[in-house]
């Protein structure tokens, strides 16, 4: 029996699986970047030679024939090292920073903008740093050797505050929360997917706001360059789309961020219809029903807008869409209105609830109810 065993053939040694495709992916959101692309390709292969990596551009439609210009130089390139995503019908630096982190199998992956301001050479240092253990890896503009460069005194005011509001509220132990420009072990990511927001253009900010205390955070100093080519796309609805996601991380677990930003948006509608309503009934002596019809349409109108560009910024309605938009929402909203008054009437009338809360629970339903429809109709979001 034991010589038996001795001259049977050896058991099958487990080996380890051979690592074949990148060791690094990096994802780089464009929107009307055709002229930065090629130069993007090139400052990242002559800062990452030697080393397994590939660049997974996610483009929301540009309309400057970004797409097609990547495509061209993937084709040219036998490394199959540069990619694609073409989004329709979406829109957001975070939700494209997602959706192609989504898309790698690499073990590491690396964000950064298409419009030549981050430091490539920093992407070794970064790399260096992950493999030495570190779990994130971020290239800040806030401590000894980084800068902000040329940077605008707004947005570089626009930075800091955003950055020492993060800090204060999430406490967040960061220097530069608001940095486009980090590396990170992609598992540690695909951990808290299902807890990011999505909202506007701080991905770094919403990933470590959902991260478990104890990672491993590497700051690689770096200065913020020029724009090469191209315009900013930083503007007021940037600073407003940082306070939404601010407000998602600290009580998006109970409520939906947009709805409440669709019922603040309400909120100021409810003002708009009064001063409308006083100017032409009081003001102009209109009689009050021409006056409160014309309130009610300038309202509806006015949230639409509203709306369209704050709580569903990242599926705006532009184009012949936008005219449809408005002819569904204001359908929406009308028979809104008539819920509001149905729930109210019946809880005073039938089930004499005081007409203060049966006015509050109208309210509430027509919101909701707006929220929903329009969610679902007028800008056509298919999921939560």
């Amino acid at each position: 029996m034991e010589l038996g065993r001795l001259l049977s053939p050896p058991e099958r040694v487990a080996k380890a699986p051979v690592m074949t495709g990148p060791e690094l992916s990096i994802i780089v959101p464009t929107l009307c970047e055709r002229s930065n692309v090629a130069a993007v390709i090139q400052d990242v292969s002559e800062a990452l030679e030697g080393i397994s990596w590939e660049i997974v551009f996610v483009d929301d439609d540009s309309t400057d024939g970004t797409v097609d210009e990547i495509r061209r130089l993937a084709q040219e390139r036998p490394q199959n090292d540069v990619r694609c995503i073409h989004r329709i019908g979406r829109r957001g630096l975070s939700s494209a920073c997602i959706e192609g982190i989504l898309s790698v199998s690499a073990p590491v992956v690396a964000v950064m903008d298409a419009d030549l301001q981050h430091d490539t050479r920093k992407l070794r240092d970064m790399l260096q740093a992950i493999r030495r253990g570190a779990d994130i890896a971020v290239g800040t503009r806030a401590i000894t050797g980084g800068s902000f460069g040329k940077m605008s005194n707004v947005r570089r005011r626009i930075s800091l505050f955003s950055s020492q509001l993060a800090k204060w509220l999430l406490r967040i132990d960061l220097s530069d929360p608001m940095s486009g420009f980090f590396m990170l072990r992609r598992p540690l990511v695909m951990d808290v997917v299902p807890s990011l927001s999505g909202f506007g253009f701080k991905i770094l900010f919403d990933i470590m706001a959902s991260m478990p205390k104890g990672v491993h955070i590497v700051e690689v100093p770096y200065a913020f360059r020029a724009r090469q080519a191209g315009e900013s796309k930083v503007d007021l609805n940037v600073v407003v789309e940082f306070l939404m996601l601010l407000a998602d991380k600290m009580v998006g677990r109970y409520i939906p961020i947009r709805f409440l930003a669709f019922t603040f948006v309400g909120g100021l509608g409810v003002l708009v219809h009064f001063l409308i309503l006083t100017l032409l009934f009081k003001g102009f002596g209109v009689f009050f029903t021409e006056s409160q019809a014309v309130g009610t349409i300038a309202t509806i109108t006015f949230n639409f807008f509203l709306n369209n560009s704050l709580t569903f910024r990242d599926y705006r309605l532009r184009g012949w869409r936008l005219l449809l938009g408005l002819a569904s929402f204001m359908t929406i909203s009308s028979l809104g209105a008539i819920a509001n008054v149905g729930i109210a009437s019946v809880l005073f009338y039938g089930y004499k609830v005081s007409w203060s809360a049966s006015a509050l629970a109208g309210v509430l339903v027509g919101a909701v109810w707006n929220y929903a429809m329009s969610r679902a109709f007028t800008w056509r979001i298919a999921s939560a």
